[in-house]
This record gives structure tokens, sequence and C-alpha cells, in this order.
């Protein structure tokens, strides 16, 4: 089995390790593939908090 960095492949939607698809579509590195396998989810939950501080700035 290969070994880390793991990444999150936007084209194919897998997990791949550093031998994969060049950088421009993916995401990570991450230390696990189960960690890279919850990108996405992890970029939602930064992005929901990073609207919320926004909206709460922007409200004063």
């Amino acid at each position: 089995m290969a070994e880390g960095p793991w990444y999150f492949c936007l084209k194919h939607n897998t997990v791949e390790p550093r031998e994969g698809c060049a950088a421009k579509y993916r995401l990570g590195p991450y230390d696990t593939p189960q960690e890279a396998e919850h990108a996405l989810q992890s970029v939602a939950e930064r992005n929901e908090e990073l609207d919320a501080e926004d909206r709460e700035w922007k409200e004063g």
C-alpha cells in the first residue's frame, strides 16, 4: 500500500497518494486516507464557518 501524504482528487472523486493526479485537481495533503476521504465535508464545514464569520462582521 502506498504511503501518505494523501489527497482527494476532484477529477476522479477518489483518494489518491502523492503520485496521483496533478495538484490542480486535488485537495490536501492529509495524513491518512480516511481524512482525505472526508475532504469535501471538511471544506464545506470550513466554508460554513467562514460565511458565518463574514455575516457577523457585516452585521456589526
